[in-house]
């Protein structure tokens, strides 16, 4: 089963991705913020996430700040930035992440990325 750290302080949100993604066979660890998730971006604990779904605006340390820690640590795992902000599309810290899909009710998009970079990384893993 592949393991997805989810970053976002939506508590809605949270619930909605943990329930239409469980269905889809994926395990969730969710996280309200950047500092939460930093533990899980170790790969010694034995947590590494196979993907990391990642909001921007977020309290204590954002996206953004999350995103420099994703890449300072070398990190190898696929990160998609979720976020309801088409203005961040350009930023250099976000077009270092795989995959930006913007938030919608429809989860469709979101769900054919997360697959797509799984299966990238499982054949590059693979190679």
């Amino acid at each position: 089963m592949k393991r997805i750290l989810l970053v976002e302080d939506d508590r809605n949100v949270q619930r909605l991705l943990q329930e239409e993604l469980n269905d889809d066979g994926y395990s969730l660890i969710v996280v309200s913020n950047g500092k939460e998730a930093l533990p899980y971006l170790e790969e010694k604990n034995g947590k590494k996430p196979d993907l990391i779904i990642l909001d921007l605006r977020m309290p204590k340390m954002n996206g953004f700040e999350t995103m420099g820690h994703i890449i300072k640590s070398r990190q190898d795992t696929p990160v998609i930035v979720h976020t309801a902000y088409s203005s961040y599309r350009n930023d250099v810290m976000v077009m270092a992440a795989d995959a930006y899909v913007e938030k919608s009710h429809d989860l469709t998009r979101l769900k054919d990325v997360i697959r797509d970079l799984l299966d990238k990384s499982c054949a590059d893993r693979e190679k």
